[in-house]
């Protein structure tokens, strides 16, 4: 079993930075990719990128590449999103999940309650 929680959501300026972070509990996390996903109001939830159980490859989404940047640190059993230039667009709530190192949700096995990101302009 993996539990994960997510925190450092909140509301910024278009253009700022915020940092997210994954905490997990259960000892297979390290052995598991991590993806993040989000979902706007009226929207379908999104693929924003994943990173696999190592660390060593990341992938992201288009809409996010150049800006967001992926990383974990299995010693702290914690994963982070640092998301650079937002946009109003990336407004939503941002999920941690845990799975395989997949772009699809069905490929995550557990998934967190969500933190909510929302960007002015």
């Amino acid at each position: 079993q993996v539990q994960l929680v997510e925190s450092g959501g909140g509301l910024v300026q278009a253009g700022g930075s915020l940092r997210l972070s994954c905490a997990a509990s259960g000892r297979t996390f390290s052995r598991r990719a991590m993806g993040w996903f989000r979902q706007a109001p009226g929207k379908e939830r999104e693929f924003v990128g994943t990173i696999d159980w190592s660390g060593g490859n990341t992938f992201y989404a288009d809409s996010v590449k150049g800006r967001f940047i992926i990383s974990r640190d299995n010693a702290k059993i914690t994963g982070y999103l640092q998301m650079n230039s937002l946009k109003p667009e990336d407004t939503g709530v941002y999920y941690c999940a845990a799975g395989y190192y997949r772009t699809t949700s069905n490929g995550y096995d557990y998934w967190g309650q969500g933190t909510q990101v929302t960007v002015s302009s």
